[in-house]
């Protein structure tokens, strides 16, 4: 008897890709404009983002990530800079650790528009570079 590995599902439960985006950002760069535009961080981040990253002991590798998502999913769902306010994409976590996206105001308009329903994400930092890989997915 074959075991099955996936879990089945209907073909109208079936869902897709509609969009991949992927983004750098140095910390070095990250560490330099926060430390020359103290305003940048709040009108970036959200309360929560902001109080996250201030709990580790470089802040700066978790705001470069997070600015990297927010980047990453302007890319995924193929609009640009300015499409939104980057407040209105905010990198949450699970309690186990794991990092997900809660999108706001246009943001979660502009996803909702183009039939996004869910977002798989993965983001990754070094002292140097952070990058985020996002997916959205329809229902």
């Amino acid at each position: 008897m074959a075991r099955k590995t996936f879990k089945e599902r209907s073909p109208s439960a079936v869902s897709a890709v509609l969009g991949v985006g992927i983004d750098l950002c140095g910390v070095d760069r990250m560490r330099r404009v926060l430390a020359r535009t103290p305003g940048f961080a709040a009108r970036v981040f959200t309360d929560g983002e902001q109080a996250y990253c201030r709990e580790r002991r470089d802040p700066v590798e978790r705001f470069a990530a997070r600015f990297a998502a927010k980047e990453a999913v302007l890319k995924a769902m193929g609009v640009g800079l300015g499409a939104c306010a980057l407040r209105e994409i905010e990198v949450v976590r699970a309690e186990s650790g794991a990092p997900s996206l809660a999108l706001h105001g246009a943001a979660a308009e502009l996803a909702a528009a183009r039939g996004i329903a869910r977002w798989h994400m993965s983001l990754s930092h070094t002292a140097t570079v952070a990058e985020a890989l996002v997916i959205a997915v329809s229902s």
